[in-house]
């Protein structure tokens, strides 16, 4: 495989992801919310890293990113438009920009919703997204900064990426987002069996991500909604589901 992307457990239910280049062993941290798990993965892995890429400005994605640029000499990646709310940046980007992470490269995707300045790495050839907190595994993340209609727009253009894209959020919410969905479609038997699935993985101590922006689509809710307003009616529904 010529990118391989692996979670990282963090802090009570937060994922950061490491990414490894096959060509070059050139080595990535997307959103390290503490240093210490991002440490260890990355000597795990050699000792290398090139590149801390950051998605949106939550202390839970960017707070062990100063740590890492100071032992490893990584370069800060992430959104000029929230550059002020981010650790100093060594690379600032926009929409459509690249990022080469050795013999791999990443297109930025801006998606709004969650934050204002939040933003996407995706790796077209190896078929991989790093989303942050913008899309989940059955769900989509919350509108503290921004609107429905950025959501919706946003999720429209995860959604145009190819099916067998590896999905990589940034937290474990899988299990709870799963009871909400079959309250939205409960007869979508897509929905149903990976709820089932999730359940296993989760007793068994296992990550429920990555998951696939086909499996998404034939299962999330959020995804699926056909309208802004029915997207904001769902989110809407989930900020209150207990």
């Amino acid at each position: 495989m010529a990118l391989s992307v692996e979670p990282v457990a963090a802090l009570s239910d937060n994922y950061i992801w490491l990414l490894k280049d096959a060509a070059t062993g050139a080595v990535a941290i997307c959103d390290p919310g503490e240093a210490g798990p991002a440490i260890a993965a990355v000597e795990a892995n050699g000792g290398r890293l090139d590149l801390v890429l950051l998605t949106h400005h939550h202390g839970d994605h960017i707070a062990g990113a100063e740590e890492l640029r100071a032992k490893y000499g990584a370069k800060l990646v992430g959104a000029t438009a929230d550059a002020r709310r981010l650790p100093k940046l060594d690379i600032s980007l926009a929409e459509g920009d690249k990022v080469a992470l050795g013999g791999s490269e990443a297109v930025v995707i801006d998606t709004p919703g969650h934050t204002r300045g939040h933003i996407a790495f995706h790796f077209p050839t190896a078929r991989v997204l790093l989303c942050g907190d913008t899309l989940f595994s059955l769900g989509c993340g919350r509108l503290l900064e921004g609107t429905a209609a950025e959501m919706f727009d946003s999720l429209r253009k995860l959604a145009a990426l190819p099916g067998e894209t590896l999905v990589c959020c940034g937290h474990e919410y899988t299990e709870s987002n799963a009871r909400f969905a079959l309250t939205v479609e409960q007869n979508n038997t897509c929905l149903v069996a990976r709820s089932a699935e999730v359940r296993v993985q989760r007793g068994a101590g296992r990550p429920t991500v990555p998951t696939t922006m086909a499996d998404e689509l034939a299962a999330n809710p959020f995804l699926r909604a056909g309208s802004v307003a029915r997207l904001a009616e769902i989110r809407t529904a989930k900020d209150n589901f207990r």
